[in-house]
């Protein structure tokens, strides 16, 4: 769950719409669901991170740029008008999810095996919350070939993705040409903690990685000499109970 600094509200006050932020959003973090990660060209939310509506809605919030992020409508419908208590979860606009969570090629996340026993109950909480730990689901087209649709499945093609990448970077290491065609293919798929992974050994990548996907470098959650995680998060904009990873 890549982390990404959003910036102050672009409007004085709140937005007359809240669907009127998913501009200045997408500018700042990109076509990119804030928890999935997946890349969404369109249908992309405007999400918020406390409910707007329901038993435990927060209404006042419903037009509020701190509440605000965006999100697939996977991830969006899974949490639904979930209660969200910012002392039991984690959020990217105000933690460093990054560190919170190992991708595996499998498609599966799992909790860091670091983190502490608080910790691990926040980002187990997150995961439940959006749907992320939901087992792979099996579709097939017409002529019975598995389609990936769901989140498992895609970080599994996304993995494989990253991985032919790698092969052709480590054939041409000093390929400026490469380097960037790597970083378009990395934009267009999505899934930064993948391509993260996956290049975990290769600094000069991580950090093309890091400035490359909006909001992420301004996060402060990355060394930007190394590519290596900082926790806790510095949590730039001064987000409630930002910094517990």
């Amino acid at each position: 769950m890549r982390p990404v600094k959003k910036g102050t509200s672009p409007v004085h006050g709140d937005f007359a719409k809240y669907e009127d932020a998913k501009t200045d959003l997408v500018g700042r973090l990109g076509s990119y669901c804030s928890y999935c990660e997946r890349r969404i060209p369109t249908l992309l939310a405007v999400e918020h991170i406390e409910p707007k509506k329901g038993l435990w809605g927060k209404p006042e919030l419903e037009k509020r740029w701190s509440n605000f992020l965006l999100a697939c409508t996977n991830c969006n419908s899974c949490k639904g008008d979930d209660r969200v208590n910012l002392r039991r979860l984690i959020f990217p606009d105000r933690d460093n999810t990054f560190d919170a969570y190992s991708y595996e090629a499998d498609g599966n996340v799992h909790l860091s095996s670091h983190l502490t026993k608080r910790q691990k109950v926040m980002a187990r909480n997150t995961l439940r919350l959006v749907g992320l730990d939901k087992p792979v689901q099996i579709y097939l087209d017409s002529n019975d070939e598995q389609v990936a649709l769901d989140r498992v499945a895609q970080r599994m093609e996304a993995f494989g993705v990253a991985h032919e990448a790698l092969t052709l970077f480590e054939a041409e290491p000093d390929s400026m040409g490469l380097k960037t065609s790597i970083k378009r293919t990395a934009l267009a798929t999505g899934f930064f903690s993948i391509w993260m992974k996956v290049f975990e050994t290769i600094p000069e990548m991580k950090l093309i990685f890091i400035q490359s996907f909006a909001g992420t470098e301004l996060s402060g959650c990355f060394d930007m000499g190394s590519g290596n995680v900082l926790t806790p998060a510095p949590n730039p904009d001064g987000m409630d109970l930002g910094g517990k990873i």
